[in-house]
């Protein structure tokens, strides 16, 4: 009974959405159920859970990031790149050059925030331009396909837990991308949930002032949320190249709202202070949802921003709600 407690309506909300139409779908198409259904979706989904959680950290904080998709794909074709110029075969390696140049594209962004005094949206969108522009100018955009990936991308791509077979007698396995996706969420959990800068990622969110009245330091505070969105962004980077087992640089330009979606719809406010990483997770799954079952109800992917469109809607009206109830409780008033 205290886990349900927890579960806000918002998130039942999406529980009920994915329950209600998992069975529509079945119903519709039983192969939908199938451990190859969930291992695809798995896969699929591993790089927007990471980013998603870089996103939640910053909303939390009353921020917002549009750069992640430049960050990341500037990381990830970086780091290949240097891999394939130096002839690196590690993946250690390969991971640690991605998630340095995001973490330094993410300071750059808290650094803007802070001395410009902007909106973070205004400075990440402008960074986002500038990020891509630099790795155009310094790397190129030249595509990278699945035969001239180095060793440690394509074995990270084929890498399973476990194998077994599907029902027509094919194999399939759960891809190790879920172990940096769990190893992700609970750090981000942990550093929200059980740590002093977790407690002051959420002050800031409320009200900035107050953060800093109880002792927060408002400037190393961004330094490390924008810091931390560029490490998962860093992660993501290696993770796309390895999913796709090639590299498109343009292809993860204009991402962003879909990440960003999955978030607010979890339940976090765009204007900071909440948000919930199971939420989030549900938003996830929502989302992949919708984009890789509509077939199964012969419909196409265009339906797809229609329902996440309205699902979007409803999960903002309800956290509205929930907050307006929250603050009448608390007497305080707002139009």
């Amino acid at each position: 009974m205290k886990g349900l407690k927890k579960i806000d309506k918002t998130q039942r909300f999406l529980i009920a959405i994915i329950v209600v139409y998992c069975i529509i779908v079945a119903m519709r198409n039983p192969a939908f159920l199938s451990l190859t259904t969930l291992f695809n979706m798995v896969r699929s989904a591993a790089g927007t859970t990471i980013l998603a959680m870089g996103v939640l950290v910053v909303m939390i904080s009353g921020g917002i990031d549009v750069s992640f998709p430049a960050v990341a794909i500037f990381g990830g074709y970086a780091s290949l790149r240097i891999c394939m110029w130096c002839n690196i075969k590690s993946l250690f390696l390969a991971f640690l050059i991605s998630i340095a140049i995001g973490i330094l594209l993410g300071l750059i962004n808290a650094v803007l925030i802070n001395i410009l005094k902007l909106e973070p949206f205004i400075i990440t969108l402008a960074t986002a331009s500038v990020f891509f522009g630099v790795m155009t100018i310094l790397i190129g955009t030249k595509n990278v396909g699945a035969s001239d990936l180095p060793e440690q991308f394509r074995a990270l791509s084929s890498a399973k837990i476990f194998t077994t077979v599907n029902q027509y007698g094919g194999k399939i396995g759960l891809s190790v991308f879920i172990i940096p996706v769990v190893l992700c969420v609970l750090l981000t959990y942990i550093i929200l949930h059980k740590t002093l800068i977790g407690k002051g990622i959420f002050a800031l969110g409320c009200n900035n002032e107050a953060a800093r009245r109880a002792g927060f330091n408002v400037t190393l505070l961004r330094l490390f949320i924008y810091g931390y969105a560029g490490f998962l962004g860093g992660i993501m980077g290696i993770i796309y190249i390895a999913g796709t087992n090639s590299v498109n640089p343009v292809s993860l330009v204009g991402t962003e709202m879909s990440v960003i979606a999955c978030v607010v719809i979890g339940g976090a406010k765009p204007s900071g202070g909440y948000g919930k990483i199971f939420g989030t997770l549900l938003g996830v799954i929502l989302y992949f949802l919708f984009n890789q079952t509509l077939v199964y109800l012969g419909l196409s992917a265009a339906w797809q921003d229609f329902f996440m469109g309205i699902v979007l809607l409803i999960s903002i009206m309800s956290t509205s709600y929930q907050n307006r109830v929250q603050n009448r409780k608390n007497f305080i008033y707002t139009e």
